[in-house]
């Protein structure tokens, strides 16, 4: 069966300082924990991370983990967020040295960036996120929530 994608903000484009809006949006659409988030280099991947986090209770500060490959964030209630952004692997291997899959299984939130670097290691069921630069202050945001 296709994937059946919906676009956030009935379709409009959405600034990107109105992306809080957006992060509580998505996340009343899906109760999934395993969130795949795809876009080009700077469509804005790592900011509506941090609107999720912000919006699940984080309040620490947060960065992009493009050279840590994972972070972790807590929450309010005290649960575990782990945000990866696997852009910089050159193989699935390096995914499994640090326990990718252990992460997905946790049951915790994970946001991955370049999920397609370990597309092998992905589990069934997750939501995946597009976002497409309109303007350089705009992007089009969709989603499809995957068995």
């Amino acid at each position: 069966m296709p994937e059946v994608w919906r676009s956030v903000n009935k379709g409009e484009p959405v600034e990107l300082n109105h992306l809080q809006a957006v992060a509580n949006e998505l996340l009343q659409a899906t109760n999934k924990k395993v969130w795949l988030l795809e876009g080009e280099m700077g469509a804005g991947k790592t900011t509506l991370i941090k609107q999720l986090c912000e919006a699940l209770g984080v309040n620490e500060a947060m960065s992009s983990p493009t050279f840590s490959i994972v972070n972790e964030y807590t929450a309010k209630n005290k649960s575990t967020i782990y945000h990866f952004d696997f852009y910089r692997l050159k193989k699935e291997t390096e995914a499994m040295d640090i326990g990718v899959e252990e992460y997905l299984d946790s049951g915790n939130y994970c946001f991955l960036e370049w999920p397609d670097k370990i597309s092998s290691l992905l589990p069934e069921a997750t939501f995946k996120v597009r976002i497409k630069e309109h303007t350089p202050a705009t992007r089009l945001i969709e989603y499809s929530d995957h068995e």
